[in-house]
């Protein structure tokens, strides 16, 4: 069964994921892919997400996709509790999760029942596709990527940082240029969509 929690911010709604897990974090270990913001210069949201998960009591074992071999990523994936994927380009998150074969090997555990925690790109990356992201991220970032497809553990579109700066206006282009055709899920920076199982629920505030 999949039990996902995506967010805009992680650090505003981490106490919505204890919530949302309905256990004791501590001692447990998250995967903590921060790839997506390789390529950004601004990127404070990656120690704010992990200093979030530290909090919780979780054990944070950092994995960036683009360096570390298919069996480090296909173990650290299977052997830790969680996985979380951060913010950033999502072009380049999803080239890089395609190049190495991440994306397989995470797609398999979520669908073992691993909880997966994505934040912004993190959010967006498992959607049926990306073109969508276009107005928030620059595609030119990946330049070897060849197709838009998304990982697809979701049937809808996540648009985070809904009526937050600085990504206020893409996120409003975004909904004017796709809402009629995508099932689009506008999330405020204080806000996070739960996927357990069937149900789906947006929490927060």
């Amino acid at each position: 069964m999949k039990r996902l929690f995506l967010s805009s911010s992680f650090a505003q709604v981490a106490d919505e994921f204890a919530r949302f897990v309905g256990d004791d974090c501590a001692g447990k270990r998250v995967t903590f892919i921060a790839t997506a913001s390789v390529v950004e210069r601004v990127n404070f949201y990656v120690e704010q997400g992990r200093q979030a998960l530290q909090r919780q009591g979780l054990e944070v074992d950092a994995l960036d996709i683009s360096t570390a071999t298919r069996e480090q990523t296909r173990r650290t994936l299977q052997d830790n509790d969680y996985i979380y994927v951060s913010g950033g380009n999502t072009f380049y998150l999803l080239q890089e999760l395609r190049r190495t074969g991440a994306d397989q090997a995470l797609v398999r555990q979520v669908e073992l029942g691993t909880p997966y925690l994505g934040e912004s790109a993190g959010a967006m990356v498992i959607a049926p596709h990306i073109e969508y992201v276009r107005f928030m991220d620059d595609p030119a970032a990946a330049p070897d990527l060849d197709a838009l497809t998304g990982l697809g553990l979701i049937d809808f579109f996540p648009v985070p940082h809904y009526g937050n700066a600085p990504f206020a206006e893409a996120a409003e282009q975004i909904m004017a240029t796709y809402g009629a055709t995508l099932a689009l899920r506008p999330l405020s920076n204080t806000q996070a969509v739960i996927v357990d199982g069937e149900r789906v629920a947006v929490v927060g505030a």
